[in-house]
C-alpha cells in the first residue's frame, strides 16, 4: 500500500521522452555525470532505431571485386583506410564474403593463393533489424560487419558494430581520424579529396573552394544542406551542390559531423547558389 500511495503522490515517467527529461534534471541536480546522462539517452534512443537508419548506403559502399588483382585490392584498402571490405562477385549487389585487410598480407606473402581462401562469411541482416538486437548479434558472432537487406532481398548497405556504438557513446575517433587542429574544419585527405566538418562556416567553404553559396540564413554548411537535402542526410548519402558533392562519412547527435568533399564533372556542374 505505502508504494503504491509513493507511487501516486511521485509517479515515474510513462514514455521515453519523460525519461530522457528526468535524466536532465537529474543531471541538473549533479545526481549523474553528464556523459553519463548521453549515454543512458544514447542506449534510449538506439532502441527507437533499425539498422536502415544507420547503415552506409549501399551506392557508397567500399567493395573489392573477387578479380580485382593485388594491386588494385591494396589501393583500396590503403586509400579508404578500412579493416573489412565486403567482397562481391559480377555484379556489386552479389556479396560473397568480407574480406579483412590484413588478410592481403597472405597474398603478398604467397601470391599463388586463391583469394576466395582468404573470405570470411558474410552477415546479412534486413533493414528492419533493431539496433539493440543487432548489437547482441555483433557480440554474440563476435563479427564486427553486416550487410544490409531490403525487403526484396537486394542490398541496401552495410552497418559496422563501431556505427551501433556510436549511437551510444558517440563519435569513436580512431587511428584515422585527426585531431580539430584547424579552425576552419577542414582537411585534405590522401586522395586530394576534402573532409569537411558540418559545423564549418559557410565562409570558411566559400573561401576554400572559391564558391559564393549563400549564407544569411544559414552559419554551418551542414545547415545548408540539410536544407537543401530538405532533411539532415545519412551517413553514405551524397548531397550536390555548388559544384561539388557532399558526401556524408559521420553522422552524430542527429547531425552531420564529416563531409567528404569533391569536384563534380564539368559536365554535372550546376550555378552556385547566389
Amino acid at each position: 500500500m505505502l508504494e503504491r500511495l509513493l507511487e501516486f503522490l511521485h509517479p515515474g515517467p510513462d514514455s521515453t521522452r519523460e525519461l530522457i527529461e528526468t535524466l536532465a534534471d537529474a543531471e541538473e541536480r549533479a545526481l549523474i555525470a553528464p556523459e553519463s546522462r548521453q549515454m543512458l539517452e544514447g542506449v534510449l534512443r538506439m532502441a527507437e532505431l533499425s539498422a536502415g537508419d544507420v547503415m552506409v548506403a549501399a551506392p557508397r559502399m567500399d567493395l573489392l571485386s573477387i578479380d580485382a588483382s593485388y594491386e588494385e585490392l591494396l589501393a583500396m584498402v590503403i586509400g579508404t583506410g578500412h579493416s573489412r571490405f565486403p567482397v562481391y562477385e559480377g555484379q556489386r549487389d552479389n556479396i560473397i564474403g568480407i574480406l579483412m585487410a590484413k588478410d592481403l598480407l597472405k597474398l603478398q606473402r604467397a601470391p599463388e593463393l586463391n583469394l576466395r581462401t582468404l573470405l570470411r562469411p558474410a552477415v546479412f541482416v534486413p533493414e528492419s533489424k533493431g539496433l539493440n538486437e543487432l548489437l547482441r548479434d555483433f557480440r554474440a558472432n563476435r563479427s564486427h560487419l553486416a550487410i544490409v537487406i531490403d525487403e526484396f532481398g537486394n542490398t541496401a548497405g552495410l552497418i559496422t558494430i563501431e556505427d551501433v556504438l556510436e549511437e551510444i557513446v558517440g563519435e569513436i575517433e580512431d587511428e584515422f581520424d585527426v585531431d580539430e587542429a584547424s579552425d576552419a574544419g577542414i582537411y585534405t585527405l590522401a586522395d586530394g579529396s576534402q573532409r569537411v566538418a558540418g559545423d564549418t562556416h559557410i565562409e570558411a567553404v566559400n573561401e576554400a573552394f572559391g564558391l559564393h553559396l549563400a549564407s544569411e540564413d544559414f552559419d554551418t554548411i551542414g545547415g545548408l544542406l540539410a536544407h537543401e537535402h530538405g532533411r539532415v542526410p545519412r551517413r553514405g548519402e551524397v548531397v550536390e551542390l555548388g559544384g561539388l558533392s557532399f558526401s556524408v562519412m559521420l553522422t552524430r547527435g542527429g547531425s552531420v559531423r564529416w563531409f567528404k568533399v569533391t569536384r563534380l564533372p564539368a559536365a554535372t556542374t550546376a550555378e552556385p547558389s547566389e
